[in-house]
């Protein structure tokens, strides 16, 4: 009995030393933040010839401030706020040139966005809804002078298809000339918390920088690929693991082993 019991112990303690490796079969998206929703925001032709990466989903700090300021909101609050604070800071952030100015002055321009479309992109545990996702738009000058030019922002809403706009990003400013295709602007959002797998529907507002009025509106109303998409938030996107034993002694020995406990076992019963 002693040298069965001698035996047993030695087989137990080879088996703890000899531990399995757990490997993880997809690579994590992105580093958790505090349970927050992570949008960067460029215009398109500055990220030629580099990928997204999704652990570089961090807004800058301006793109943060404004973000913070109005994010979770509905739409006609957060247009509430623009018209209030552009009433209490009437300074036109708009830099333009002598020659922009003088012509303003004989003219008019108006916006318009000219399209709109969706990408999706993380989807860790394969049902069907991803919490990474892409929105691009190409924002456009109406005027008489193909190289007018203008300072502006976008507000960016999802909403449960039939349920209201709620505000999820606030880019930075950018600038926009004439009818160019070279100044379309990409949003790239990581769903971090507070959105149950469903189909959401995306609205894009545009603002001209120091006026209060929303110049320009694209929805899922002008673009199907802004029309239900499938998404959830990471807390609702879990990893999943699979299990792989690796031998590290090259023999077998740790089914060896395991083999013999249970013929001790079963000579012990």
């Amino acid at each position: 009995m002693l040298n069965h019991n001698l035996t047993f112990s030695l087989i137990i303690t080879l088996l703890v030393s000899s531990q399995p490796v757990w490997a993880n079969s997809s690579e994590q998206a992105v580093a958790q933040d505090n349970k927050i929703n992570h949008s960067v925001g460029k215009l398109k032709r500055t990220l030629a010839g580099s990928e997204l990466k999704s652990d570089k989903l961090l807004a800058d700090t301006e793109t943060a401030q404004r973000t913070k300021q109005h994010q979770g909101l509905q739409r006609d609050a957060v247009m509430l706020s623009r018209a209030q604070a552009s009433k209490v800071d009437a300074t036109v952030k708009v830099n333009k040139s002598a020659e922009q100015a003088s012509r303003a002055v004989n003219f008019d321009h108006s916006f318009s966005i000219y399209t709109g479309y969706s990408q999706l992109i993380t989807d860790i545990d394969a049902d069907g809804y991803y919490q990474t996702f892409k929105v691009s738009f190409d924002a456009d000058i109406l005027s008489s002078f193909s190289d007018t030019q203008a300072l502006v922002y976008a507000d960016l809403y999802l909403r449960k298809v039939g349920g209201p706009w709620i505000l999820y990003f606030s880019t930075d400013d950018f600038t926009i000339t004439g009818e160019s295709t070279d100044d379309e602007f990409e949003v790239v959002t990581r769903l971090e918390s507070g959105y149950a797998p469903d189909n959401y529907d995306v609205l894009i507002d545009l603002y001209e920088v120091g006026y209060s009025d929303v110049v320009a509106t694209y929805s899922s109303d002008n673009s199907n690929t802004l029309y239900g998409l499938p998404l959830e938030s990471s807390d609702y996107d879990p990893e999943y693991y699979e299990v792989e034993f690796h031998d590290e002694h090259g023999g077998g020995v740790s089914w060896f082993l395991l083999s013999l406990l249970l013929v001790l076992v079963a000579r012990r019963r």
